[in-house]
């Protein structure tokens, strides 16, 4: 939701490359995990990190691994919070429905989110009880899509949609402040490695090769899923385009049916979030037991402390949605600290340092390794450095 924000940053181009060279090298680095997980027969990430560079290195990946997905559960409760009771400048779907009401309450619509929808999925002990309500969060992600860009090119073969930028902006301290930060939030787009492991545990057959070629029909898919999704997002709202663009359809699109297709994108992707929010609440919850309860019994094999987890998990990324203004802020913190280090700066690390051990990585394959670990370090200081400026300059 935040991508056709990225593209009106970085203009129809450039958002255009990067979100498949974002993608190419997102899944080379999880493939380098799953080769090297498998020949040191690591069960989780963490092991993995910890064969590898040692306690101390697992222990600051967990916690990276905490921060990012409970930053990106706070991002998903603000979007469903904008969609259903409206933000600043946009209209939720509740006050379209039904007017003025108890339902203008943010954060007591997202608090009834979490309790009656959320929580019950959260509380399922195993990532493949999650199958079904993934391939329906897939389904329901693609359905935004398709009516998107059904809807932009509606608009362009009749003339009324504005000529987009083809490149950056540099007019403004503003654009540039944008421009330094945009990478950092695209690098959220593609960070599931905390999952790779759990689901390659859970893979009937499982072989390195045949996680590879899930890695590679989920890459193309999340290809194709973000390109149209920016490119028709920004084409529809142009500079007006929000941080969140789902808030963007609370108005007349000047089509028919327009109305009705607002509903359907919005309340679409809420639906779509309460059922990949479980998915990424099973990494932050195993980390967390991980972190805090090592040499524990498996979690499987307690329910309470598994409830207990979850309970308090939920709590802080309640609180956290109704403290963090939107999604961009949420999104430029992480995407310039903990994604980057989990997508990129871990993989190449554990390739290079596994390498020496055994792993025989081919000279491309360690220029590869290489290269992805200088630009995320290089991403991740200049994202650092653009939010630390942003910060400066909104309290001046």
């Amino acid at each position: 939701m935040a991508l056709p924000a990225a593209m009106k940053v970085l203009g129809l181009i450039p958002g255009f490359v990067l979100i498949i060279l974002m993608g190419i090298v997102s899944e080379i680095s999880v493939e380098l995990l799953v080769r090297f997980s498998a020949l040191c027969k690591a069960s989780s990430y963490g092991e993995v990190v910890q064969y590898a560079m040692g306690r101390p290195a697992r222990v600051f990946l967990e916690i990276c691994i905490i921060v990012n997905n409970a930053g990106v559960l706070v991002v998903y409760l603000i979007i469903m919070g904008d969609v259903m009771s409206g933000s600043v400048h946009h209209v939720g779907v509740f006050d379209q429905w039904l007017g003025n009401g108890v339902w203008d309450q943010r954060k007591l619509v997202i608090l009834v989110v979490v309790v009656v929808f959320l929580a019950p999925l959260c509380v399922l002990e195993r990532i493949d009880s999650l199958s079904l309500t993934s391939a329906a969060s897939v389904a329901l992600a693609i359905v935004f899509v398709v009516v998107a860009c059904v809807i932009a090119f509606i608009k362009l073969v009749e003339g009324r949609i504005e000529a987009p930028r083809l490149g950056p902006d540099f007019g403004s301290k503003k654009a540039i402040l944008d421009l330094l930060v945009v990478i950092p939030i695209m690098t959220n787009a593609y960070v599931c490695h905390f999952n790779v492991q759990p689901i390659y545990n859970e893979l009937e057959g499982r072989s390195p090769q045949k996680m590879n070629r899930v890695g590679r029909i989920t890459t193309a898919v999340c290809i194709v899923v973000y390109t149209f999704t920016a490119i028709s997002g920004y084409l529809l709202f142009g500079q007006g385009t929000e941080s969140d663009v789902l808030t963007n359809f609370d108005k007349d699109l000047g089509i028919r049916f327009s109305l009705a297709l607002n509903y359907i994108v919005r309340v679409g992707y809420i639906l779509h979030l309460i059922l990949v929010f479980p998915v990424v609440h099973f990494s932050l919850r195993q980390t967390v037991d991980a972190l805090v309860f090592e040499g524990s019994a498996p979690l499987l094999e307690s329910r309470k402390r598994s409830l207990g987890l979850t309970a308090v998990s939920l709590v802080l990324v309640y609180f956290g949605s109704t403290m963090i203004p939107n999604i961009w802020t949420a999104f430029k913190f992480t995407g310039a600290t903990t994604a980057v280090s989990l997508g990129f700066i871990f993989p190449s690390l554990i390739a290079l340092r596994l390498s020496k051990q055994g792993g025989g990585l081919s000279l491309g394959e360690k220029f590869s390794s290489w290269l992805m670990l200088i630009l995320a370090i290089v991403v991740g200081i200049v994202g650092v450095i653009g939010n630390i400026y942003s910060i400066e300059s909104h309290s001046e």
